[in-house]
C-alpha cells in the first residue's frame, strides 16, 4: 500500500547552502531525492533527457516554493555532462552533492540471451556515465568538501532473476563507491551508495502490480510492503548531509529486509 503523504519528519534545514545535482530526476526515485533535498535546503539542479520532462518536473518543486532550476542531460553525453556542469555554475556558483541516479534496463530475460548492444548500454549508463561525470564533478566537488552518492540495488548484492545484466551493473558500483571513497578521501570528498529494494516507480510496475508476482516478491520482505520513492529519499539527505560526515565507501540497503547481505 502507497503512503499517503512524505514522511515530514525527515525534513529539516540540514542541507541549507548546499547545490546539488540529481541525474534522471524527473519521475520516481530521482525526483523523490530531488524533492527530499530542496526540502531540506538544497538548491537543485533537476535533470533528465527530455525538456518536457524537466520543465513539468522543475514547476511541481517550484510551486512548493522549493529551489530548484532545471537542465536538459543525457548522461550519456559528454557534451550534455558538460552542459549540465555548466549551468550548475552559472545558476548556484557551486557544487556540493552529486547524486548519480540514472540507470536502464534495456534486457530482459537469461543472462546468456543478453546482445552486445544491450550490454553496452546497460554499462555504458548504468557504470560509465556515473564515473565520468563524477570524475568531471570532481574538481569543483573538492572545492567544497562535497560528497557523491550513486543508486545501486539490491540485485548488486543478489542477482534478480531475468535482468542478470542489470544486476552485474549494479555489483559494479559497489565496486566504485569502495574505489572511489579511497581515492576521493584524502580531498574531503565522500562517496557513498544507497541499494534499493523493490521500490513503487513506473520501473517497476511488474512486480508491484502483478498479484502473482506481487505476493510472491512481498513473501521475501519482513516489512510486508513495497517501498515508497520517499523511503530512499530519506537515505539520501542523510548521506549527502553533515550528519553522516563520517560515513564514506558504504552502501545503504533500503529494501524492507529482504535478505542480500550479511
Amino acid at each position: 500500500m502507497k503512503q499517503a503523504s512524505r514522511m515530514m519528519s525527515t525534513v529539516s534545514r540540514r542541507l541549507e547552502g548546499k547545490v546539488a545535482i540529481v541525474t534522471a530526476s524527473t519521475a520516481g526515485i530521482g525526483f523523490a531525492i530531488a524533492e527530499g533535498l530542496a526540502e531540506n535546503g538544497a538548491k537543485v539542479i533537476i535533470s533528465s533527457r527530455r525538456k518536457e520532462n524537466v520543465d513539468d518536473a522543475v514547476k511541481k518543486l517550484k510551486e512548493r516554493n522549493l529551489e530548484v532550476s532545471g537542465c536538459v542531460c543525457h548522461v550519456g553525453s559528454d557534451s550534455d555532462r558538460a552542459s549540465l556542469l555548466e549551468k550548475t555554475l552559472q545558476e548556484y556558483g557551486q557544487l556540493d552533492i552529486l547524486i548519480n541516479n540514472a540507470g536502464i534496463n534495456p534486457a530482459f530475460g537469461p543472462l546468456l540471451q543478453t546482445t552486445p548492444d544491450q550490454w553496452d548500454k546497460i554499462f555504458s549508463i548504468n557504470v560509465k556515465a556515473g564515473f565520468m561525470l563524477t570524475q568531471e564533478a570532481m574538481p569543483h566537488l573538492n572545492k567544497t568538501k562535497g560528497s557523491v552518492l550513486f543508486n545501486s540495488s539490491f540485485t548488486g548484492y543478489t542477482p534478480f532473476p531475468a535482468i542478470g545484466a542489470y544486476s552485474i551493473s549494479k555489483t559494479a558500483i559497489l565496486g566504485m563507491v569502495k574505489a572511489l571513497a579511497t581515492e576521493c578521501g584524502p580531498f574531503g570528498v565522500r562517496v557513498n551508495g544507497i541499494a534499493p529494494g523493490v521500490i513503487e516507480t513506473h520501473l517497476s510496475e511488474a512486480l508491484t502490480t502483478t498479484e502473482s508476482i506481487s505476493k510472491t516478491v512481498l513473501n521475501n520482505v519482513p516489512l510486508k510492503r513495497f517501498g515508497q520513492p520517499s523511503d530512499v529519499s530519506g537515505v539520501a539527505v542523510f548521506l549527502s548531509s553533515e550528519e553522516a560526515s563520517y560515513i564514506t565507501g558504504e552502501t545503504i540497503l533500503v529494501t524492507g529486509g529482504m535478505p542480500s547481505r550479511l
